[in-house]
């Protein structure tokens, strides 16, 4: 839950920086952010992997640049649904949606260890102690 928690709050990070940086994106209240960033998320969870998959020809003839435009198309479903979360046009939709994907990134890096858990940013898992034989040349 916790995880979730954190994800959730990168999101709606990443998303309220994309619609101070990106001129065509707008929300009306804190609440439609939350909400708009809690439907990418979910969509992003879902949805996203099964487009991915299916356009897998596409991303590849475009050495992967399709990806932004399922990321910009998902973004302008999210304010289709969400009254309030404003995107105006495909190209602030991508725009934003590399913006997101760079700040959300970022936020990310501070949470994620290498073992692929969520941890705050002061966590420093314990150094095991190897066990092993030295071998000399005498």
């Amino acid at each position: 839950m916790k995880e979730f928690l954190i994800r959730w709050l990168i999101t709606t990070l990443a998303v309220m920086g994309a619609t101070h940086l990106i001129p065509g994106i707008s929300y009306n209240s804190t609440g439609t952010l939350i909400g708009a960033a809690l439907l990418l998320g979910i969509i992003n969870a879902l949805i996203r992997p099964v487009l991915l998959l299916l356009s897998l020809p596409f991303i590849i003839i475009t050495m992967g640049f399709f990806i932004l435009v399922i990321n910009a198309l998902l973004l302008l479903f999210v304010s289709a649904v969400i009254p309030g979360f404003h995107v105006e046009g495909f190209w602030n939709a991508l725009f934003a949606g590399i913006v997101i994907g760079i700040i959300s990134w970022i936020l990310s890096s501070f949470f994620r260890s290498s073992d692929g858990h969520v941890y705050p940013v002061t966590h420093h898992p314990q150094i095991k102690q190897v066990e092993g034989r030295v071998v000399s040349e005498d």
